[in-house]
């Protein structure tokens, strides 16, 4: 795929979405898409290698919440378990105002991040190393964040668990979830409420160009997480709370 087509199709992805990007972003996102199939080769990022897909796949699916209020309200934003830079660098070239923290247990993952962001001059990211039941018990991460973002890391119950405690009181998790989704709110609750959160829409979402809609579940933190939680690294996978 030629990068004119590449960079047609983007544009009219993010104007099929309601929202529009500048040149500089749209530059950015091309750039990105290149450093990360050009690292792809040697290591393991992403199993989506066409340009095409790429873009509907990976950027248009991460920004189908751009217009949403929460998005739109948020200042600080955590995007839990980025692997190679999903949903959270789409969603910061869209909001280079905003500050975007992208948070994974996997250090080359980020080390690539950090490198493509710096010679792109994306300047509204850091990387942050660990896994999300350690560092969601850092004074300087639990509960300091307006918004969490995550894309395919875990059931409602286990991504509950990994990501309300970054929220403050008043935030929220907008989870992107595939049609599983029915299933994990019928099995999530008790976990969600246990966690300070309470399920407050189901929004589906349509990726131009893609025939599936998509849905994010937005949880609010209606109060502070319990102390206990999150559990130590590995319990929230193998014992999720009911």
């Amino acid at each position: 795929m030629e990068q004119s087509k590449a960079e047609l199709l983007l544009r009219q992805g993010i104007a099929g979405l309601g929202t529009t990007a500048g040149e500089k972003a749209i530059d950015q996102f091309l750039a990105y898409m290149e450093g990360i199939l050009s690292w792809n080769e040697k290591v393991n990022l992403t199993a989506i290698t066409d340009r095409e897909d790429f873009i509907r796949k990976h950027f248009l699916d991460s920004l189908t919440c751009c217009s949403f209020p929460e998005m739109e309200e948020a200042n600080r934003i955590i995007d839990v378990g980025t692997g190679a830079g999903f949903p959270g660098i789409p969603l910061a070239l869209m909001f280079p105002d905003k500050q975007f923290t992208l948070m994974d247990s996997l250090k080359k993952r980020l080390n690539i991040i950090d490198e493509l962001t710096e010679t792109l001059g994306i300047n509204n990211v850091r990387t942050l190393h660990g896994r999300a039941e350690d560092l969601a018990r850092m004074k300087e991460h639990r509960e300091q964040y307006d918004l969490c973002v995550s894309r395919a890391v875990a059931n409602l119950a286990v991504l509950s668990e990994y990501t309300l405690p970054f929220l403050k009181v008043g935030g929220s998790l907008l989870a992107y979830k595939g049609p599983e989704a029915i299933q994990e709110i019928k099995s999530s609750g008790g976990a969600i409420r246990t966690l300070g959160g309470i399920l407050s829409e189901e929004r589906r979402v349509t990726i131009p160009g893609l025939e599936t809609s998509h849905v994010i579940l937005v949880i609010d933190k209606i109060k502070h997480t319990p102390a206990p939680y999150p559990r130590k690294a590995g319990t929230p996978a193998k014992e999720p709370l009911k």
